[in-house]
């Protein structure tokens, strides 16, 4: 077994002839806490149910704990050992909150109840209530909740936060970063919010139009990304860079902007050859590389 516990190439799957997946590759380290991040239609949603044999891929290997998702007994194995809450946090509405946590607990193989009764009160879910009268972002912690307290080794999240409060979010990050911390679990997650990822992933990916556009350790992407900014006498001339890590560059006035993604050195040899008045390097935010990674990549 390879220390990836979600190992993707090339992975490839059409709706009606509109590709959702186009070539994605993807590996998410054992331990990590991965997010998975991209616009709407990138393909998140799309891979994280092929890895659970929800939905078929087209084209290309997936492989979790290195069992092919596309074999039947394998997927038994992986659905055994990873734990999913989806964005439609599937629950039976008849149940109450009690009554479901007793179904899963028989269910699955290893249920704490120390941890159902902690989450329960973090979380502020009475256990007689019905699930048809709980509200979204208390169906969310639910799901998380039959989630968490299953002993897993894989947990995937698709918008673990969504209809919640910040207050709730906040809530549910810590005690995602607590399981992984006591369990050493790995968690896959997908999400639109950035402060979410800047504050509790170490490896992102970035998704567009069904490919990786960008991938790797999140304080390897920040530390390598910079905004390099020419101040000129005048209007900035009309000069292109060869330096290849420049991705976008904008002008404004007596200022030229360029985003560098790597070989910042070899960026600022040549922005210094054109003689500008002042040369200044800042670092970039996750959003800035999200929106430059999105609008570059073709």
């Amino acid at each position: 077994m390879t220390d990836a516990v979600i190992d993707i190439r090339d992975l490839r799957k059409s709706f009606d002839g509109v590709p959702a997946l186009d070539g994605l590759t993807l590996s998410v380290p054992k331990g990590s806490i991965y997010a998975l991040l991209g616009p709407n239609g990138a393909g998140k949603t799309t891979a994280i149910k092929i890895l659970f044999g929800l939905v078929r891929a087209t084209g290309g290997t997936a492989r979790v704990f290195d069992w092919p998702v596309d074999d039947p007994a394998s997927s038994v194995q992986i659905r055994r050992r990873a734990a999913l809450v989806s964005e439609e946090k599937d629950l039976v509405d008849s149940m109450t909150v009690d009554e479901i946590m007793r179904f899963t607990a028989r269910a699955v193989t290893g249920w704490r109840d120390d941890l159902a009764r902690r989450y329960c009160t973090l979380f502020d879910l009475h256990p007689r209530r019905e699930v048809r009268a709980l509200s979204r972002g208390a169906r969310t912690k639910l799901a998380l909740l039959l989630a968490l307290c299953r002993r897993c080794d894989l947990l995937v999240l698709d918008e673990p936060t969504a209809g919640l409060d910040p207050a709730a979010s906040e809530q549910v990050l810590q005690a995602i970063v607590r399981h992984v911390a006591e369990d050493g679990v790995t968690v896959c997650f997908s999400t639109h919010q950035l402060a979410e990822v800047e504050q509790i992933a170490d490896h992102i990916a970035i998704l567009n139009r069904g490919r990786t556009a960008l991938a790797g350790p999140l304080d390897d992407l920040r530390s390598g990304w910079r905004r390099l900014q020419l101040v000129f006498d005048g209007e900035p001339p009309p000069l292109t860079f060869r330096s290849t890590g420049v991705t976008h560059v904008r002008r404004d006035g007596r200022v030229l902007a360029a985003f560098v993604r790597a070989g910042i050195e070899q960026a600022i040899d040549e922005a210094r050859s054109w003689n500008p008045a002042a040369v200044e390097v800042t670092p970039v935010t996750l959003k800035e590389i999200f929106l430059e990674t999105i609008n570059t990549e073709h």
